[in-house]
């Protein structure tokens, strides 16, 4: 018989990094194949939260980060910090990765701090970031003190005000830290009042003038500041539904519970108002929430809320997949279905947890999918694949739950694409969305069973493609990057995007997209 491996396929031989053999393991010990540096900070800045996940806890995830930072060059920390906050709409992995640069590379700190402190929450972030220690430096240093200087002195007085809701650091702590010169007299009586020192009364802003009163006589008008800050005092049902009207859509869609309980939709024309909020097509396009965060809230939503409002948010969720590009072709979707996807997808964090798992995210890219392309097949998988059925024509909600219903047993990302090349099936594209933690198909050697099963279906479709979208931040993957395999790392509205651009060939890579962001 002749020698195999010097007569192998021709097709497999031309692929890319065919067969290439695992060079790393995942964390249950199976095989699978590492991130380089540039991939690893990639897909950490794009899901790291610094909390604790199924598999890791958050020291070993901010170890991970850091050395992957020190691998490579300071101007892809930077890009990768960028993306992070600007596409990705992270928050603490961009301000841990802001730090870094001001040690690793101080001149190239400051457009990246521009770019990505753009809040009063990041900036707390980014000063408590730096006073751990954990970047290489415990002080501020006399370039962060700057650039913290001139976030305060820029802010507009809204910012500064929404930034002193938070605590450790606090803004006043800041202020303290780095005493910014108030360019006016208003300013001046701003920060005396907010650190505790004397202060001209009659200078203050008006806002907080208006609170101070407020605090002195509850009788007056609620005044016009984060409405944060009066929730701390005891309101009628009357003052819930006027705040009702003053939270942004983001707050207003998380405290729907709340309003309920404090009696708001009892008073007339808050429910009709609400929903009218909730749906308006105009706040969601600046807003644009993710479609899981709205799966979310409506399975948070008490019996209280009103149903009216409800379908509102319903609504809101239907209107928030417009964007989500169609791809051609004949597609299939693998949500990935076992017990460690019912993982908070942004980790575990102690009394505030997200309600979002990964199985969410999972089942909602598979019945986007579905939305916008009628012919797709949608595999869940776990130990094998489910036999499951999927209307097109349902409300996403209703498809999300249904996978989401099924959640348990181990993974096996390679099932999917098993059970494809039995049945011979024509693909043109194929999106697993996982957290890569396959071991129900551990191979002794070589390549993993995800690999050789791409390999056996590539052969019978040249031209397909293999999506894998990672959503939790690990650092090993199934199956290799290479022409006709995408990683990405984390899940945002970008996601459908960069698949959508992968298909048409505009992108290769994950690493690539990063790379052409401007810092």
């Amino acid at each position: 018989m002749a020698n195999k491996s010097l007569f192998a396929s021709a097709v497999a031989m031309l692929m890319p990094n065919a067969g290439k053999g695992a060079d790393a393991t995942n964390y249950e010990g199976a095989p699978a194949y590492a991130y380089g540096p540039e991939q690893k900070l990639a897909q950490l800045a794009a899901t790291g939260t610094l909390a604790d996940n199924f598999y890791g806890t958050t020291e070993t995830q901010l170890a991970e980060v850091l050395d992957a930072a020190k691998a490579v060059d300071p101007m892809f920390v930077a890009q990768a910090a960028v993306y992070a906050r600007s596409s990705g709409t992270m928050k603490d992995m961009p301000a841990l990765l802001a730090a870094y640069l001001t040690v690793a590379d101080p001149d190239l700190s400051v457009p990246v701090f521009g770019r990505v402190i753009n809040s009063g929450r990041l900036l707390r972030s980014y000063v408590q970031i730096l006073r751990s220690g954990q970047v290489g430096r415990t002080s501020l240093g006399s370039r962060p003190k700057r650039l913290v200087q001139r976030w305060l002195e820029q802010a507009s007085m809204r910012d500064l005000m929404a930034a002193a809701t938070g605590n450790a650091p606090s803004l006043a702590d800041i202020v303290k830290m780095v005493h910014p010169k108030p360019a006016d007299t208003t300013r001046k009586a701003f920060y005396g009042w907010l650190i505790g020192r004397p202060y001209d009364v009659a200078a203050l802003p008006a806002e907080i003038a208006a609170f101070e009163a407020w605090k002195s006589d509850r009788s007056l008008p609620l005044p016009p500041v984060p409405f944060e800050w009066l929730t701390t005092f005891p309101l009628s049902a009357e003052l819930w539904a006027e705040l009702s009207t003053r939270m942004g859509w983001q707050a207003l869609r998380m405290n729907l519970n709340t309003l309920a309980r404090k009696g708001a939709f009892g008073v007339d024309g808050v429910t009709d108002a609400v929903a009218v909020r909730l749906a308006d097509r105009d706040a969601l396009r600046k807003v644009r929430p993710l479609p899981y965060q709205l799966i979310v809230a409506l399975g948070q939503v008490d019996a209280g809320v009103p149903l009216k409002v409800q379908a509102a948010l319903e609504e809101a969720l239907e209107l928030s997949l417009q964007g989500v590009p169609k791809v051609p072709g004949r597609v299939v979707v693998c949500p990935d279905v076992s017990g460690s996807m019912n993982a908070p997808v942004t980790g575990y964090r102690k009394g505030a947890s997200s309600k979002v798992r990964c199985i969410d995210v999972a089942a909602l890219v598979a019945a986007a999918m579905l939305r916008t392309n009628r012919d797709a097949h949608v595999l869940p998988f776990e130990q094998k694949v489910i036999d499951l059925t999927l209307k097109a024509t349902d409300r996403l909600a209703v498809n999300a739950a249904k996978l989401a219903a099924v959640g348990g047993g181990g993974t096996n990302v390679s099932a999917p694409l098993a059970k494809l090349n039995r049945e011979k099936a024509a693909v043109d594209l194929v999106v697993i969305v996982s957290d890569n933690e396959s071991w129900v198909d551990a191979t002794r050697r070589g390549a993993t069973a995800t690999m050789t099963e791409w390999d056996k279906l590539k052969k019978r479709n040249p031209g397909a493609k293999l999506v894998c979208v990672d959503v939790a931040p690990y650092w090993t993957t199934q199956a290799t990057g290479r022409a006709d395999i995408l990683n990405v790392g984390g899940f945002s509205d970008a996601v459908f995007d960069t698949i959508a651009r992968f298909v048409s060939g505009e992108t290769r890579d994950w690493v690539e997209i990063i790379r052409k962001v401007e810092y």
